[in-house]
């Protein structure tokens, strides 16, 4: 009866290997060939600014580390359009301290709060 036992077990566990490979092999073929893949074409900076004073735009995606525009036109058409180093417009360090001074104008209030409450609870 042990023996049956783990007869079954290896036949379940080859069984269930078979079929996860076969459906890996089936789920890789299908997938490159995926017909709703959008294809972009290459643009200028200049070509880009046309279209949006053409306001032929319907959506940007701004990818700062590859400083590429994807942009959808109101055509359905899709472009890849890209900028020079250094052309966006530098505002990440004013963020920066305006929410560092958030941050400490949160802490002194709740530290406020919490020396108020300290007295009242001594009263």
């Amino acid at each position: 009866m042990y023996r049956s036992t783990r007869a079954l077990a290896r036949t379940t566990l080859a069984l269930a290997l078979a079929v996860s490979v076969a459906l890996c092999s089936l789920g890789s073929s299908v997938a490159p060939a995926a017909d709703g893949a959008i294809v972009y074409t290459h643009e200028s900076e200049a070509d880009f600014a046309k279209q949006l004073a053409a306001k032929q735009v319907k959506a940007v995606e701004i990818n700062k580390r590859l400083r590429t525009m994807r942009v959808t036109l109101a055509d359905g058409s899709h472009v890849l359009a890209s900028y020079p180093k250094k052309q966006e417009p530098q505002t990440h360090h004013k963020i920066r301290y305006i929410a560092g001074g958030v941050i400490v104008l949160v802490i002194l209030i709740v530290g406020g709060v919490l020396l108020v409450n300290r007295r009242r609870g001594r009263d």
